[in-house]
Order: C-alpha cells, then structure tokens, then sequence
C-alpha cells in the first residue's frame, strides 16, 4: 500500500502478474492498492477495506468476476463503490453481460497503462493532473 494515500482500489484476478501489473499502475496515480486471488477473498478483502474501485477478472476459481460483481452489487452498503472487469473475455455479449451484472466499465486484456487510466477517469477517479508523464 502507498503511505498516505487516500484512495484505495483492490485488485481481484488470480494472476498474480496481472495483479501486480495493475497494482503498480494504480499505485502510480496515487491509489492504495490490496489484491485478491479469486472472488471470495475479494469479498474479504473488500470488507476489510474501504476501496472505491475494485478491478476484478472475469475468470477464476472458487468465485469468477461475475459472480463477485453481482454479490457487491446485491449489498446496498457499496453501492458507491466502481467495479471495472478486466479480460481477455472480447464478445460483445460478454461485455453486455458484465455491465448487466452491475459493472460501471469493462478493461480488455491486454491492455496499456493509458488504457487503464482512461477507464479510471471515465468513472471520475482520476483526471489529467493524476496522469504521470507517459500516460498524459
């Protein structure tokens, strides 16, 4: 976690790289970052966190991202809270159905650091004075 830091973001896939790749990016506009291996232990992870954007892979063991974001969207209480899935998932119909599951956004793998980004400030969570030099 980055001392300090007033916003947090949790990270759910159960790649550890992706999770790390994502971290780091989001580390660098300022977020404090947590991560999880699958949808259960982000369900933990998010209990014990007060995180505003989660990021969470489609496909996993034990909970798939789905799964974790119509749980989160069924509790009234994080309500408030951004969910972006993040997949290599590139049909159409899997983008609808994320986002008719309760996702505010839908991240393609592989995907840039600026691509992250832009995700982020459609949902209002960052804007151009976050951005570090390579990604404004």
């Amino acid at each position: 976690m980055v001392e300090g830091s007033s916003r947090r973001a949790l990270v759910v896939d159960d790649s550890r790289a992706i999770r790390k790749i994502i971290g780091r990016t989001l580390g660098g506009l300022g977020f404090a970052v947590s991560e999880a291996a699958d949808g259960l232990e982000g369900l933990v992870r998010l209990g014990e966190s007060d995180a505003e954007v989660v990021l969470v892979d489609w496909n996993m063991p034990e909970m798939g991202g789905l799964e974790f974001v119509r749980t989160v969207r069924a509790d009234p209480g994080r309500a408030d809270i951004r969910l972006v899935v993040v997949t290599s998932e590139a049909e159409l119909g899997h983008m609808v159905e994320a986002l008719d599951a309760g996702a505010d956004e839908y991240l393609m793998k592989p995907f840039t650091p600026a691509a992250l980004f832009d995700k982020l400030a459609l949902l209002g969570l960052v804007d151009a004075a976050d951005a570090p030099p390579a990604m404004a």
